[in-house]
């Protein structure tokens, strides 16, 4: 077997000394390296394989002239681009089995952005002084692995040594593990929330015994990045998209949106779907403390001691229908609508906390009423979590996942 290569990606100007210790462990292992330099101050500490210059003109930029500039911004920027461009040209040409990377904020903006551009699968470790904090800006919907550096990534000390020497066993074994082969199905991704869970469930076994495989992704906005992501990278058949709370979320000013892209991908890479108005009926915030003041007097609903339910009103949801019916106007594959007239949740029911019929009709017409005519609408006069609607969601979707591919 060759030789596999692990690209280390670094300043080696400021972070030269770190990046020539990790780079020895790594090759005491057995792996080759492969070094790219996105350093923009000093000279680098020992010659790259790539170099600064070759990064910068990659990201359309001169080097000489960000240097002239000393513009920490544009420079960043000019690199991250550059830097994903020479990771995903080393990538096509097999010369890349994992890279590592050694930074504070600004190293792990560059080279995070580069590890995004690579695809699922291939190793990625990031030692950073964030680590520790929210990274999902640096992780996005990518399986990047974060090491916190506990000190600054600032010389070879008892603690830097420490982690570092991990950090490099960690990108060889991850480079070393063999994947076993498995009996892949088509797959079938599925968006849940715990107020969605008997229906996505019932449909799921529908869908299994059919012979798919489903991935469930929890709707708390990194749940729907990641369904997004994998549809658009063309590893979906189709999507059971019951739940698409995340638009409330997006809409009113909750914790766990998706972004405005939400249920984008489906409807213009021509996947098949169906899509219901799952807990559109809510709104999440975290404990009681933290929903902002403008919402006072508003219903809320404790779902546990760290989230918050607040109840959407009549305005939102007519908003909801009109943005979601735009969003499925774009669909290039069949897509069906399913609506459940007693409630789109578990708490959205006859005699539950959220019943409100009266925002549930403004959802429906203003979706019904804004849908491309030729998108069928099916209205059935039962809760979303009733065994009949998941049994229908997934008859529907079969027959869309069929119609495609005749």
């Amino acid at each position: 077997m060759a030789t596999k290569t692990i690209v280390l990606l670094g300043a080696l100007d400021t972070k030269g000394a770190e990046y020539a210790f990790v780079k020895q462990q790594i090759e005491a292992r057995g792996f080759k390296t492969w070094t790219v330099d996105v350093g923009v101050l000093g000279a680098p500490a020992f010659a790259p394989d790539v170099a600064r210059e070759e990064v910068a003109r990659a990201g359309g930029a001169d080097l000489a002239a960000l240097v002239a500039k000393q513009d920490r911004g544009e420079a960043v920027a000019a690199m991250s681009q550059g830097a994903e461009a020479v990771l995903l040209r080393l990538h096509a040409a097999g010369r890349l089995h994992g890279v590592l990377a050694l930074g504070g904020t600004g190293g792990t903006s560059v080279a995070c952005r580069a590890m995004r551009a690579l695809p699922l699968g291939v190793p990625k470790v990031m030692v950073s002084t964030v680590a520790s904090c929210d990274v999902s800006a640096y992780v996005g919907v990518k399986d990047i692995v974060m090491i916190p550096s506990i000190v600054d990534v600032s010389g070879i000390n008892r603690i830097s040594r420490e982690v570092f020497s991990r950090a490099a066993g960690a990108i060889c074994g991850m480079a070393e593990a063999q994947v076993p082969p498995g009996k892949d199905k088509p797959l079938v991704a599925a968006s849940m929330f715990g107020n969605t869970t008997p229906t996505v469930e019932a449909a799921k076994k529908i869908l299994e015994d059919h012979g798919y495989e489903v991935l469930v992704f929890h709707c708390t906005g990194a749940g729907g990045k990641t369904l997004e992501s994998l549809v658009e990278a063309g590893l979906v058949a189709g999507v059971l998209d019951i739940t698409t709370t995340e638009w409330a979320d997006e809409l009113v000013g909750g914790v766990f949106t998706a972004g405005p892209t939400r249920l984008e991908a489906a409807a213009r890479h021509g996947v098949p779907a169906i899509v219901t108005p799952g807990c559109l009926d809510m709104v999440n915030f975290w404990a009681p403390e933290t929903v902002p003041p403008q919402f006072k007097g508003r219903k809320f609903y404790p779902h546990n001691p760290n989230v918050t339910l607040m109840r959407t009103d009549v305005d939102e949801n007519r908003r909801l229908g009109e943005i979601i019916a735009e969003k499925l106007n774009l669909s290039a594959a069949p897509v069906t609508v399913l609506l459940p007239l007693q409630g789109v949740s578990m708490i959205d029911a006859p005699g539950g906390p959220f019943w409100w019929p009266e925002a549930n009709e403004a959802l429906f017409a203003a979706l019904k009423g804004n849908l491309r005519k030729d998108i069928p609408v099916e209205e059935m006069d039962c809760n979303i979590n009733d065994p009949r609607f998941a049994q229908r969601c997934a008859q529907c979707l079969l027959d869309n996942m069929k119609s495609a591919v005749q």
